[in-house]
Parts: C-alpha cells; structure tokens; sequence
C-alpha cells in the first residue's frame, strides 16, 4: 500500500479510475455540508425529477393518505350550483331520475328492470307515497340508487307561499330521516321543471343545497305508449343528461330495456344522480 492508501497499478501509479471514485466522494461530502450551511440545519438537495430518489419521496407516506386533488379535478357534490339539470357533457354517463309515486308493483318492476341491465337510478319519493308504502324507501336503497325529496304531496309548488311550501319539503325529508336515517340526497320541486328563488332557498335550508332539475323529458306521466317514450328519452339524450320518468307508469316499464339498450349501444350507461355528478 502506498501512504496514501491507494493501492499502486501494476506501473506503479495510483489506479486513475480510484482517485476519481476519491475525488467524487469528497466532493459530494463538501456539497452536502454546504448545502446544510447555506439553508439552515437539516436542508437536504432535491433529488432529480424523474430519478428514484424523486419517485420514492413523492409517495405518501405508510398510513397517510395521497395529497387531495386540485381545484381543476373533476367536479364534487360540495361545488356544484344551487340548481343542475344534467352533469358533464364529457362523461357518457346518464341519469334515470323517477318521479316517487304509484303502485309498488310497478316500481318494482322497474327497478329491476334498470338493476337486470348494471344500471342504476334516482327515485325522488313523494312523502305520501312512502306514507303509504314504507317499504320502498329500503328497496331503492338496497338496490343501490338515490333516493330523495319530491315533496310531501306534490303540490304545484312554485305557487305556493313560503310557509307552505316549507312544510312540503320538511315534510318529505322528515318521512326520508324516519325511513332511512337520511333525507336523502336530492330535492326535485314538484308540477315545476325548475326551482323558483324562494323554492332553492327553502330546500337549501332544508338540507338539500343542489335541486335536481333535468335536460330530457320522457313525457311518460301523460301515457303515450311504450314506444314515445323510448323515442322521446332517445332522441334527446346526451352524455351527461338527466332524464325525467315516472314510477308507477305500465308504459315505463315497458320502455325500459329498450332505453336501456339504446343507451347501451350508444356507450352511455346508467347511474345515479350522485355517481354522474361526482365523476
């Protein structure tokens, strides 16, 4: 050995490729006690993007949960306006909305009907018919779909007065609570496409801060036959879109599977309100 401690090339001469190893060594030795110098005690240089270092320190740490998303994420419940009428045109996904009321027989039919087809759906209950078929608020549930308010008893409720159509919404939700534990998650005004000001206040102070309104009317409350309704959900349905229909129609039910077909083949399919707006 010689007194560096560099053992000698078979010349004679320390071995180049060693004295660069030295070398870099100490380099990096005098980097890092600069490095702690000039920033404060503990600051350590960021690895290179894209290098392991860099990839093993962007991962969070065990039992930590990764960093929430950006403002410029997909959209969440908690930032969508006071009223929606379909989700985003981006998505081809469409909502089913159902008007809650009429006999149970028929909404049973068509909720199997949409869970036979891996959809799912809205039902927004009238309070009088969970009044009258406690039941079905479980059913919806335990099928996997929304459930919400539509109202204690349907009443044209845009033309009703404040006190009025307070007691409507707060009527339904507490039927809602007693039912299921929840109000549920949407408020659909009732007889009105839209929520008038004092209507979107009211619900909002109910508990409900989006009302549900819709981009496609199927018009199966007025019983144009099976095959209208397919056509009028068909013709006008979007990526996006959330379509208005009725429980407690025979011609619902039986335009079902071909609106769910016809969705099917366009590549849209069908989910809750909730999924579609928080996709």
């Amino acid at each position: 050995m010689t007194s560096g401690g560099t053992p000698p090339s078979p010349l004679g001469r320390p071995d180049r490729r060693l004295l660069l190893l030295a070398a870099t060594m100490a380099l990096a030795s005098a980097c890092s006690r600069g490095g702690e110098g000039a920033s404060g005690a503990g600051s350590a240089v960021e690895p290179a993007a894209g290098s392991p270092a860099a990839r093993t320190r962007s991962r969070p740490p065990v039992g930590k949960s990764p960093v929430a998303p950006s403002p410029s994420a997909a959209p969440t419940l908690s930032r969508l306006p006071a009223e929606v009428a379909h989700g985003p045109r981006q998505r081809r996904m469409v909502a089913l909305t159902f008007h809650g009321s009429g006999p149970p027989e028929l909404a049973e039919a068509a909720l199997r009907a949409i869970e036979k087809a891996g959809g799912h759906a809205t039902v927004l209950a009238v309070g009088t018919w969970l009044d009258q078929y406690p039941a079905m608020a479980r059913r919806v549930l335990d099928g996997g779909h929304d459930l919400g308010n539509h109202t204690q008893n349907h009443l044209d409720i845009s033309s009703l007065d404040a006190a009025s159509a307070r007691r409507e919404i707060e009527e339904c939700a507490a039927r809602l609570r007693a039912l299921t534990g929840s109000i549920g998650s949407w408020f659909r005004p009732s007889a009105s496409r839209t929520a008038t000001p004092l209507v979107r206040r009211l619900s909002a102070r109910a508990g409900y801060p989006t009302c549900l309104s819709y981009d496609v009317d199927s018009l199966d409350h007025t019983d144009p036959g099976p095959r209208a309704v397919v056509d009028n959900v068909l013709r006008a349905v979007r990526p996006g879109s959330v379509v208005s229909m009725h429980l407690g129609h025979q011609g619902t039910v039986a335009a079902l599977p071909r609106v769910l077909d016809g969705l099917r083949a366009r590549g849209l399919r069908a989910v809750t309100t909730t999924e579609l707006l928080r996709a």
